[in-house]
């Protein structure tokens, strides 16, 4: 068995993250081998890896990189090839075993850092947008549109035809929420301020907490509010007759991992997203690069909400 370079949980380390060296398991008959050359942090995994996981604990789910063997069963993509993908913990390593369903051949003009910041957050703007059907001159409200899976919302919401609001709470991200919101870019401590340009068909919330209240009050007839991240808290209390009253309102959890167990695998949304950006459609914001020895103090700065976008690390 092979010795390859991972980061891991190490309660040792000042940021209890460290680069080590782990066993690489055998390739399962459905898995590719990739040789990884960006990775990108997501603030779920970061918080449990600082946080609360043991020792020895493998974080990592988003990857850019390299095929060095193609899966024995001859699914997925063939040596040499370009790859973005996800795993649901150990991505960040030097080397990783996939299932080939859940990686996207990259096009050349896609980047190994552009590429690395869509799974997680690409992904989860897609299938949070899908709950809203076709968008096509609809009102769609997105909360904490400044962050990473925010800021790919508002692009993919206008990019479907959408009418997209932005909200932000700190003014100083008002200029890069407005390259794609325009002048429907809200700045405002609470998310209720939005009310005044409602009501919406569709509203993503990534805040809980009072947003996700302020929220469940703003759909029209038959609209849905997507909730999927509680960074305000996870409690809320809502005006419960002004929700149902409005009739065949919705509020949908969304976990990511679900919808790609039972929607459809990460390969086909990856596939459209970094299509996207090869077109021009899509641009990811992304606020820090840095090599991968400098995975604690990036994580840090991502818990403490320093930077707008996406960090991603060049894997050497």
């Amino acid at each position: 068995m092979t010795d390859v370079k991972a980061v891991v949980v190490d309660h040792s380390s000042p940021d209890r993250l460290a680069i080590r060296s782990v066993p690489l398991a055998p390739a399962y008959r459905d898995e590719v081998t990739v040789r990884v050359r960006a990775i990108s942090l997501n603030r779920g995994e970061v918080n449990r890896a600082v946080r609360s996981a043991e020792p020895g604990w493998r974080p990592g789910w988003d990857f850019a990189g390299t095929v060095e063997e193609a899966a024995p069963d001859g699914s997925g993509p063939a040596k040499g090839t370009r790859v973005v993908g996800m795993l649901p913990s150990g991505a960040w390593a030097e080397k990783i075993r996939v299932p080939s369903e859940a990686i996207a051949p990259l096009p050349d003009q896609v980047t190994d850092a552009q590429a690395a910041t869509l799974p997680v957050a690409g992904l989860t703007a897609l299938h949070a947008l899908r709950q809203g059907g076709l968008l096509l001159g609809r009102k769609v409200l997105i909360d904490g549109a400044s962050g990473g899976v925010g800021h790919l919302a508002c692009q993919l919401a206008v990019a479907s035809g959408a009418i997209a609001y932005g909200h932000v709470r700190n003014a100083a991200y008002q200029a890069m929420v407005a390259e794609w919101c325009g002048e429907r870019t809200i700045v405002a401590p609470e998310l209720s301020a939005a009310a005044a340009f409602g009501p919406y068909d569709l509203i993503l919330d990534s805040v809980g907490g009072s947003a996700l209240g302020a929220a469940l009050g703003m759909l029209r007839p038959g609209g849905t509010c997507v909730t999927f991240g509680v960074s305000e808290g996870p409690g809320t209390t809502f005006d419960s007759g002004t929700f149902f009253r409005s009739g065949g309102t919705r509020l949908y959890g969304l976990i990511l991992f679900h919808e790609l167990r039972k929607v459809e695998p990460a390969s086909q949304g990856l596939a459209i997203l970094a299509g996207m950006i090869a077109r021009g459609a899509l641009k990811p914001r992304i606020e820090i690069e840095a090599n991968w020895t400098e995975i604690g103090a990036v994580a840090r700065q991502l818990l403490d909400r320093s930077f707008m976008g996406k960090a991603v690390l060049h894997v050497s």
